[in-house]
C-alpha cells in the first residue's frame, strides 16, 4: 500500500467491518458477562421487591456503598491496566507483573476503608443516603442488617476483580465470561433458598440475599484462583515478585493511575450525594422507583464496560507496539463506532421498561411511574455516554489520564450545587433533577473532544 492510500485510510471515518469484528470479539464476551450480572442484581431485585418498598429500599441504599466500593476498585483496576495492557503489546513479562503488583497492594488499601464503612460505622453511612426521606428510620434498619453482611464480600470481591481486569487486559475475554456465569447460577439459586426459606432453610428475607451474594462471591473467587494458577498467564506473580516491587515503576503508575481512580472517585461521589438528594424527595417509593430503575438500566449499561474495555485493548496494545499512527487511525474508526453502537443500545434500551411491570410489579404505582420515566429518559442518552466512554478509554490507554480528572471534577463542581439549589428552592421531583444533573454531560463530551484533539495521549508508556 502506497503512503497516499495510507494517508486516506487514516482520515476514513469508519473503518473495514473486520475491524469491527475484532473489536466485538473483546467487548461482547465482557458485556455479556456484565448483563450475566445485571441479570442476578435484577433477580435480586425482583426478590427482594416481594418484601416491599421499605425493604426494598433499605438493600439498595447499601447497594449504593457497594457501589461506591465496586467503582473504586475497578478504578485502581483501570489504573494498573493502563500499564499492563501497553506491556503486553510490548511483550514484557515484568512490566506486566510490576501493573499487577501496584493492582494488590492498592486495593488492599480500599479493601481495609470497605471493612470499616460496612461493619463499623454502617448506620452513620447509610443515614446520609436518606436525610429528609420520610421513612428513614425503617430503611436504615434493613440498610444495616445488609450492608454488615456485605462487609464480607470485600475480598473475594477485590481478588476476583484484579484477576477478572488482568485476563480482560491481555485480551483473555472468555474466562472471565464463564466464571461470571458459574457465579451467577450459584448466587440465583442460594437467593431461592435463603430469601424465601426454600428447601427448609431459614426465611432470612434481606439477609439472605447478602448470604447469598458472599456465597457466590467466594466461589467466583476460588475459580479465578484455580484458573489463574493452571493457565498461568503472562502477568502471573509469585511471592518473590511482590517482595520485589519496582518502586519507580509502582510511582509512575501511582502518578498516571492516580488521576484514573480521582476522576473515577470524583464522578461515583458526585452520583452518591445526588442520589442523596434524590432520596429526599419523598418516601421509600422515591428510593425503590429510582433504584430499580437502575436495576433495570443496568441491562443497557453493559455496554459501557464492554466499549471501555475493547478501545483500552485495542489502542493500548498499539501504543505499547510503537504503532502511534495506527492508534491515531483507529481511534476514529472506534468513535464512529461508538456512536452507531449507542443508537443500537438506545433502542434496546427503550424495549426494556416493558419489564417494569412485570418484575417491579410488586412496587407502588408511585414507583413505578418512577422507574418508568428514568429508564427511558436514561434509554435516550446512551448514544452521548457510549461515545464518553470511548473518549475516556482512549485518553487512559495513552496514559493521559488528566483530562477525566479535570473534567470530571468541572462537571462536579456544576452538578453538586445545581441539585442542592434546585432541591432547596424548586419543588420539582427526582426524575427532573435527575435530567438537570446529566444534561451536564453534554458539555463533557465536547470538552473531553477538545482535549483529545491535542494528542497527548498518543504515549508508549513501555519507553523510559
Amino acid at each position: 500500500m502506497n503512503e497516499k492510500s495510507l494517508q486516506r485510510g487514516r482520515y476514513r471515518i469508519f473503518g473495514p467491518a473486520s475491524f469491527y469484528r475484532s473489536a466485538l470479539a473483546i467487548a461482547l464476551p465482557i458485556m455479556a458477562q456484565s448483563l450475566i450480572q445485571t441479570m442476578v442484581s435484577l433477580i435480586d431485585n425482583f426478590m427482594v421487591a416481594g418484601l416491599g418498598d421499605v425493604k426494598m429500599s433499605g438493600v439498595n441504599i447499601a447497594g449504593q456503598i457497594l457501589f461506591v466500593f465496586m467503582v473504586l476498585i475497578n478504578a485502581i483496576c483501570a489504573a494498573g491496566g493502563i500499564f499492563l495492557t501497553q506491556f503486553f503489546g510490548a511483550k514484557e513479562q515484568h512490566g506486566m507483573q510490576q501493573a499487577l503488583c501496584f493492582k494488590i497492594i492498592v486495593t488492599g488499601s480500599a479493601f481495609f476503608l470497605y471493612i470499616l464503612v460496612s461493619m463499623v460505622i454502617p448506620r452513620q453511612v447509610l443515614s446520609l443516603m436518606v436525610i429528609g426521606n420520610t421513612q428513614a428510620d425503617l430503611i436504615l434498619d434493613q440498610g444495616v442488617q445488609y450492608m454488615f453482611l456485605m462487609g464480607f464480600v470485600g475480598l473475594p470481591m477485590v481478588i476476583s476483580s484484579i484477576l477478572a481486569s488482568s485476563l480482560r487486559e491481555i485480551g483473555q475475554v472468555k474466562a472471565p465470561l464463564l466464571i461470571s456465569v458459574a457465579a451467577t447460577i450459584v448466587n440465583t439459586f442460594f437467593n431461592w433458598v435463603f430469601i424465601y426459606g426454600n428447601l427448609g432453610a431459614p426465611r432470612l428475607e434481606v439477609r439472605g440475599a447478602a448470604l447469598a451474594t458472599i456465597i457466590a462471591r467466594v466461589v467466583e473467587m476460588i475459580i479465578y484462583l484455580v484458573y489463574v494458577s493452571r493457565k498461568k498467564p503472562p502477568f502471573l506473580i509469585t511471592l518473590k515478585t511482590i517482595c520485589s516491587i519496582d518502586w519507580k515503576l509502582f510511582r509512575e503508575i501511582l502518578k498516571k493511575g492516580g488521576m484514573v481512580i480521582f476522576s473515577e472517585l470524583i464522578w461515583v461521589v458526585s452520583e452518591t450525594v445526588t442520589t442523596a438528594i434524590y432520596n429526599g424527595r419523598g418516601g421509600a417509593d422515591v428510593v425503590s422507583g429510582m433504584s430499580s430503575s437502575f436495576a433495570i438500566a443496568n441491562l443497557y449499561f453493559v455496554a459501557f464496560g464492554g466499549v471501555y474495555t475493547a478501545t483500552g485493548v485495542i489502542i493500548g496494545k498499539l501504543l505499547g507496539e510503537g504503532a502511534l499512527d495506527e492508534a491515531r487511525k483507529q481511534k476514529t474508526w472506534l468513535f464512529s463506532g461508538s456512536i452507531v453502537f449507542g443508537v443500537f443500545v438506545c433502542f434496546f434500551g427503550l424495549a426494556t421498561s416493558l419489564l417494569i411491570p412485570i418484575v417491579f410489579g410488586s412496587l407502588s404505582a408511585a414507583a413505578q411511574a418512577i422507574c418508568r420515566d428514568m429508564v427511558i429518559f436514561m434509554a435516550l442518552f446512551m448514544p452521548l455516554w457510549v461515545f464518553n466512554n470511548t473518549e475516556f478509554a482512549v485518553s487512559r490507554a495513552g496514559g493521559d489520564t488528566a483530562m477525566g480528572m479535570f473534567i470530571d471534577g468541572a462537571g462536579t463542581l456544576i452538578t453538586i450545587p445545581g441539585t442542592f439549589l434546585l432541591a432547596l428552592f424548586t419543588p420539582i421531583g427526582p426524575v427532573a433533577l435527575y435530567i438537570f444533573v446529566k444534561s451536564v454531560d453534554i458539555l463533557k463530551v465536547a470538552a473531553a473532544y477538545i482535549w483529545l484533539k491535542k494528542e497527548r495521549w498518543v504515549k508508549n508508556l513501555t519507553v523510559a
